[in-house]
């Protein structure tokens, strides 16, 4: 019997069983010491949950930027280190300058080869896989096809603008070759070319752009220079002799630009150089001159094309989030980059996704047989569906309004491409409630728990109006955030 009580008899229990024979005095003296144990646990215990509860606050607001390429992400990001880190942006603004320049000249270097391939009389149909409608394309004949206005008359003006203007072929390399070494590129990585847009004519033009890696970090690395004593002078002579002769072709280029016969030029053949990313030709005046100083909006309007994804930590210093940190993630918008998006899905707090709603009448750059719209109506249904992120905020951006007013302006018609769009007006308001309607439907039908449509109309490249957007986007995402940290 005595056997069986020590077998059934819990080890623990016997362990904490008052002593055998215990003093009144030695019991009290057991109580106090328990009594103080319990008490330096139960603190302990506070303090890991206050400790817990402060990760969870001070813990970043993870942001993804999703959309298709050019659909306005980087810009966006842009206006974020503009309206909330000053002191950053001002310590980069600098180095955004040889990019603004780059983009000046390529644009000049486009209608360059454009030209060219006009007074050669190149045999090259006039548009070749381009995005204008079969509508447009029949007002776009070669120079010497019939209609159009007849034959464009080409002068000995054009021949000598074509002479004078050919430097800056090596200045477009050069600097290509200099912002890709600063970003640590090696030679392959700098590709000469025009710009890779869809509103670009042929197939011949629409090479692979000039890109740096994501990986790399071109501006630190050049805000960084005039510390490097040893490759100082050398540097800043390089860029010196840039802008030496950027000034120098400063009239030309104004010329080449504001020729009729030129316009009328890119006009037949469907190029709309206002509606490529990076367009500077209207500054003509301002950016080719020897002291040029990059401005805001210069920056914002840059274009300098990365290939995979950018992390940017942004450490807000006022607003509703002021002293919180967000780290905020540029995903490569291209189909092939797309893949890359799903690992960043996980603990995602808030999802702006930018949908360009100009690109109704253009075609993927990477696969001419898509739609661009259609393209943005997929990616957003792949992410509304997502059990993933379910329960994560996303905001849309109906993007390029401005440019789908310019294009609207010009005599394009919606119905003509996107024929659900019947007889409603061919103006802005009408195709914008119309296209907002129709990212809102996909929503609803495709969300796989109830949650809000939260959608802006928005021009990017429009740093006031963005600004205020931006504020009331920070407020929502923060307020969503301190919820699912439960501290709301």
């Amino acid at each position: 019997m005595g056997v069986g009580r020590a077998v059934d008899e819990d080890p623990l229990s016997r362990l904490l069983a008052p002593p055998p024979n215990e003093t009144p005095e030695e019991r009290e003296t057991r109580l106090r010491l328990e009594a103080e144990a319990r008490l330096r646990s139960e603190r302990i215990d506070d303090q890991l949950r206050a400790e817990k509860a402060a990760l969870k606050k001070n813990k970043p607001v993870k942001v993804l930027l999703l959309g298709q390429s050019e659909s306005g992400k980087s810009t966006t990001l842009k206006n974020f280190q503009l309206a909330y880190c000053q002191d950053q942006w001002e310590a980069e603004r600098a180095s955004w300058r040889m990019v603004i320049q780059l983009n000046l000249v390529r644009g000049i270097n486009t209608i360059l080869d454009v030209l060219a391939e006009e007074m050669s009389g190149g045999s090259s149909p006039a548009i070749v896989d381009s995005d204008v409608s079969d509508d447009e394309r029949q007002y776009a004949p070669r120079s010497g096809g019939g209609g159009g206005g007849g034959a464009l008359q080409f002068t000995s003006k054009h021949r000598l603008l074509k002479l004078r203007l050919a430097p800056l072929r090596t200045v477009q390399h050069d600097l290509e070759m200099r912002i890709g070494i600063h970003a640590g590129g090696d030679i392959h990585d700098v590709i000469s070319s025009p710009p890779s847009s869809p509103v670009l004519g042929g197939r011949e033009r629409r090479q692979q752009e000039f890109f740096v890696r994501s990986a790399t970090s071109w501006k630190q690395l050049h805000a960084r220079m005039p510390s490097d004593t040893t490759g100082t002078k050398y540097q800043d002579a390089q860029m010196r002799e840039t802008a030496d002769i950027i000034a120098g072709c400063a009239e030309d280029m104004k010329a080449i630009w504001e020729d009729p016969t030129v316009r009328d030029m890119l006009q037949r053949k469907g190029i709309r150089m206002e509606a490529t990313p990076g367009f500077f030709l209207n500054d003509i005046d301002r950016i080719a001159v020897r002291d040029y100083e990059p401005t805001d909006d210069d920056v914002v309007r840059a274009r300098l094309r990365t290939l995979g994804v950018q992390e940017h930590r942004i450490k807000f210093n006022k607003g509703p989030a002021a002293g919180s940190e967000w780290c905020i993630y540029d995903v490569g918008g291209s189909r092939t980059q797309r893949i890359a998006w799903y690992p960043y899905f996980d603990d995602c707090d808030a999802i702006i996704f930018l949908a360009p709603i100009n690109c109704f009448d253009e075609r993927l750059a990477e696969d001419r047989r898509i739609n661009r719209l259609e393209d943005s109506y997929m990616l957003w249904k792949a992410v509304v569906s997502s059990k993933l992120l379910a329960k994560t905020s996303i905001i849309l951006f109906l993007n390029k309004r401005d440019l789908l007013e310019q294009k609207l302006k010009s005599g394009v018609r919606i119905r003509d491409h996107v024929h659900s769009y019947g007889d409603r007006p061919n103006d802005v308001e009408h195709a914008v409630k119309y296209f907002q309607q129709h990212f809102r439907d996909i929503l609803r039908k495709n969300t796989p728990q109830p949650r809000p449509f939260r959608a802006h109309i928005t021009s990017v490249v429009d740093t006031k109006a963005t600004a205020v957007t931006l504020s009331v986007v920070e407020e929502g995402i923060l307020r969503d955030h301190l919820q699912r940290a439960d501290l709301l």
